[in-house]
């Protein structure tokens, strides 16, 4: 009776244990969202600092160019696509750009109808400029809260580029020694796979945006700025994102003529064809080794367990698990396993 009630005890601490551990995980699942993200951008940057280490540039020195470089390309962007892309927006809330959707509406039937109705209702909800930019309260504690998440990322991006190698010497110290080898080669393959994925991922944002905005405006789209910058940032969403690209696109060509809104579609497809059989392989190829019906499972289970942010993080928690499965229940070793990087394979860039 005594081994009964011990036995009976340990149990009941250990299942509230894991209880109260699970609460706290859910609890705290903002701060270990930013921090895995910190762990992905510092995976990213990794080579790229390792590579100019080499070169006796310092470590640290070579993580503020990164981080530099990150804000020159913002500052840039929003330099040179800001201001047009304001003046598409003043003039898609302006009397004269709702009556033009109205006017369209009103001589549209069947499918176009529909589109502009929902795009109508859309832009009739949407604040004007000077309603985004009024000081406010709440939006002056959301955007100081975005802000401290952003440092908050950086930050941690920062310090776990130098003490990676410090924690993963404090975890394999823990395991037995035939075992640790296993550990870090699964750790530096890990590494890889996240740091190519977000790697290319930047670069595609940035091919699709800049080729369909291009394509938009020689097609006469509407709000072709807007529409293709848009298009080009939701291809960090999987799956979802290049839909909603090219709904948005279709939709507001509707508004101009069915020709346009054809076209949108055409060009719409042929970036995303040329995505999948030309950039993807180059860029991305093998990265994260999934294939697309297990992205698609990832991206909809992540999103209904979690909130519609999380879904970014699909496809590195799927890479992250995949692996984990292949060396831990396949027994794959993880140092014959070719390093993925962005544009050219580990082989190619070895010889």
């Amino acid at each position: 009776m005594v081994d009964t009630a011990r036995r009976a005890a340990v149990v009941t601490l250990v299942a509230g244990g894991i209880v109260v551990v699970a609460l706290a995980l859910w609890k705290l699942r903002l701060v270990l969202g930013l921090l895995f993200f910190a762990f992905i951008i510092a995976a990213a940057m990794r080579p790229g600092i390792d590579w100019l280490a080499r070169r006796r540039i310092p470590r640290g020195a070579g993580l503020a160019v990164h981080y530099l470089l990150i804000a020159g390309i913002l500052a840039a962007g929003i330099a040179f696509a800001a201001p047009r892309a304001l003046d598409q927006v003043d003039h898609a809330l302006s009397p004269s750009g709702k009556a033009q959707i109205a006017r369209a509406t009103k001589n549209s039937h069947g499918v176009k109808h529909q589109v502009l109705v929902a795009l109508q209702k859309r832009l009739n909800h949407l604040p004007k400029r000077n309603e985004l930019i009024k000081p406010a309260t709440q939006a002056g504690v959301k955007a100081f809260e975005a802000m401290i998440g952003i440092l908050f990322t950086f930050a941690s991006a920062a310090y776990w580029i130098f003490e990676r190698d410090k924690a993963i010497d404090t975890v394999c110290s823990l395991l037995p020694r035939p075992r640790r080898k296993l550990v870090r080669d699964t750790w530096d393959l890990i590494d890889a796979k996240l740091g190519a994925f977000v790697r290319g991922q930047v670069l595609l944002v940035l091919l699709v945006g800049t080729a369909l905005s291009l394509l938009f405006w020689a097609i006469g789209e509407p709000y072709w700025l807007l529409v293709g910058s848009f298009a080009g940032i939701v291809e960090i969403v999987p799956v979802i994102g290049p839909i909603a690209a090219g709904a948005l696109a279709v939709g507001v060509g509707f508004t101009s003529s069915v020709t346009v809104a054809l076209l949108a579609l055409v060009c719409v497809l042929a970036v995303r064809l040329t995505e999948d059989y030309l950039v993807m392989p180059k860029i991305l190829g093998d990265a994260v080794g999934l294939s697309p019906l297990l992205v698609l499972v990832s991206v909809t289970t992540v999103g209904i367990l979690f909130s519609g942010w999380a879904v970014l993080f699909a496809v590195p928690i799927a890479a992250v698990l995949v692996t984990l499965f292949d060396v831990v229940i396949r027994n794959v070793d993880p140092a014959e396993e070719e390093m993925p990087a962005v544009i050219f394979s580990a082989r190619e860039s070895e010889a």
